[in-house]
């Protein structure tokens, strides 16, 4: 039975190590968005240009409504357009089937909330924080950017755009208490330590396409 212990004592070993990993990850990409993550419309600087925002897709129900989270992001993304922080509002998300598409649903409720519809591009390829991070760069060419999602998800989409070429900051979109926060928080630990090996070791390669550049 010695192997048996040695193996049990060597897996929990590496394990130990594996999770220590993981929070120093997470630590590191933390520390690079001090300073950056906002909580009110008027923190939000007035620039020339302004800024684009960037709203993170979510879920979407089978109504076509978007679920709390996401209905907060695009609340939040329309106060920005109203106190004129931003003119313009990229709104990426999922559309992997006709019957699940994100974006237009997005669409739909900020256009609801008073946004002009010309002021909203839509990107359909946003399966993931690092597409709509990459795409906003390489396909819309968004240079400065401010994302608009909750502040457990902050830190690592501030990180991956910041790191795939574009100046960002963040406003969080928190106006509840989320059912599903500590699943959230357990599975954006894990999410965080993915997104740092893709940029500094394994590139991600998303969907591609033509660019449409959204004037800044």
């Amino acid at each position: 039975m010695k192997w048996f212990y040695r193996i049990s004592i060597t897996l929990i070993f590496v394990g130990l190590i594996g999770l220590l990993s993981v929070y120093l990850i997470n630590r590191r990409v933390k520390s690079q968005s001090v300073g950056k993550m906002l909580t009110s419309i008027m923190e939000v600087p007035t620039e020339n240009p302004p800024r684009i925002a960037i709203v993170f897709g979510a879920k979407v129900w089978e109504n076509g409504e978007p679920s709390d989270a996401l209905y907060d992001r695009i609340v939040t993304a329309a106060e920005l357009y109203r106190a004129g922080r931003v003119k313009k509002i990229l709104m990426s998300g999922d559309n992997p089937t006709e019957s699940y598409d994100e974006p237009t649903a997005m669409k739909a409720t900020a256009v609801k909330l008073g946004v002009p519809e010309n002021d909203i591009v839509l990107d359909f390829a946003g399966r993931r924080t690092y597409d709509t991070c990459f795409r906003a760069k390489e396909i819309f060419a968004i240079q400065k950017a401010i994302v608009v999602t909750q502040e457990f998800h902050q830190p690592r989409t501030l990180y991956l755009c910041n790191n795939l070429g574009v100046d960002s900051i963040g406003i969080t979109a928190n106006r509840r208490k989320y059912v599903s926060e500590d699943y959230w928080a357990f599975r954006e630990f894990f999410s965080t330590a993915s997104a740092w090996l893709e940029i500094n070791f394994s590139p991600h390669a998303p969907i591609g396409g033509e660019k449409e550049p959204i004037p800044q």
